[in-house]
């Protein structure tokens, strides 16, 4: 009998609870007991797993968090931060600023310390409009304004 190849991105994990082999996908997040077939590859082939994001993030007094390393309570409305976050946008796009430097100096996320960088992630990690923007970008765009529970976002992805 001829050996069968997993579709891309899918890989055999072991279940805990039922002690038995599934099928994981490592982009869409799906698990199946039954062979994924061909047809159950990703919906884009070269969807990548992983991107690598910078954010700027400016939380206001909705967010699921109202508090930053820069300040304890943050009182500034969602239409504030979205003006902020605007303006940032504006001083990257006329290069007046960079990206690093303001989200190092802004952004209310602890990731400030490494200029907005947050690593490699793949889908399912974060927010979702979060990852939705981060993964629709081509490496060097930015996003415009991004809302998530979290706040409002800029997105420059890395990689």
């Amino acid at each position: 009998m001829a050996k069968m190849t997993l579709p891309p991105h899918w890989e055999i994990r072991q279940s805990r609870s039922q002690n038995r082999s599934y099928y994981f996908n490592t982009v869409t997040r799906e698990s199946s007991w039954d062979f994924p077939s061909a047809s159950d590859q990703t919906t884009s082939a070269d969807a990548p797993e992983q991107v690598r994001a910078s954010h700027l993030l400016v939380k206001h007094r909705e967010s699921r968090r109202p508090s930053s390393w820069k300040e304890d309570n943050i009182t500034r409305t969602k239409e504030e931060a979205f003006n902020l976050i605007r303006k940032y946008q504006r001083q990257i796009e006329s290069k007046e600023e960079t990206f690093d430097h303001l989200a190092s100096l802004h952004s209310d996320c602890s990731s400030a310390k490494r200029q907005g960088d947050l690593g490699f992630f793949a889908r399912g990690q974060m927010q979702k409009p979060f990852e939705d923007a981060a993964f629709a970008l081509q490496v060097g765009q930015m996003s415009g304004p991004v809302f998530t529970d979290s706040g409002v976002h800029l997105i420059l992805r890395k990689a």
